[in-house]
């Protein structure tokens, strides 16, 4: 019996104190891992914002007409919109929040977007037809540019969308 005894073999001291560490060094690992995630999960939420307030504009602008928007051949002389030929306006900024996480203290983050609506004038939607009094065009469709753009750690994006509005 006591000979059983001596041959049992099991983890020494040193075994274990060396698999604690190399544990430890994964764990800091894995949480570094996921502070990159955390990230990137931010910078997809601040494009997803993105790409919902342009289509919000883009949506606005529809649903008011072509009449209603301006364009760089309807401008008045030294109109300050018009820039390069086109028709620029910039709207007000447009704020979107969401939870950071579900976790305690996890809080709300809130991004300010700044639209910015390029028209750029077009003869491909502009119809023309005459008789021997005059030539009449008309403009059935204009092409629209909306540029949302917005801060992110410390560092200006953006993102464009284009349409044409009929």
């Amino acid at each position: 019996m006591e000979k059983k005894l001596k041959n049992k073999k099991g983890f020494g001291i040193t075994e274990v104190l060396v698999s604690a560490v190399v544990l430890g060094l994964l764990y800091m690992a894995i949480l570094h891992m996921q502070t990159g995630n955390r990230e990137a999960l931010l910078r997809i939420r601040g494009r997803d914002g993105a790409i919902e307030v342009a289509q919000q504009v883009i949506d606005s602008l529809n649903r008011i007409g072509i009449a209603s928007i301006p364009d760089p051949t309807s401008a008045a002389a030294g109109d300050e919109h018009v820039q390069n030929g086109n028709y620029v306006w910039t709207w007000d900024p447009i704020q979107r929040s969401w939870e950071r996480g579900s976790k305690v203290g996890g809080g709300q983050t809130t991004i300010a977007y700044t639209p910015t609506v390029t028209v750029s004038p077009t003869t491909e939607y502009t119809a023309t037809n005459g008789s021997n009094l005059e030539t009449v065009s008309h403009v059935y469709a204009k092409q629209v540019n909306v540029q949302v753009s917005w801060q992110f750690k410390g560092s200006r994006q953006s993102i464009n969308m284009s349409t044409v509005i009929r």
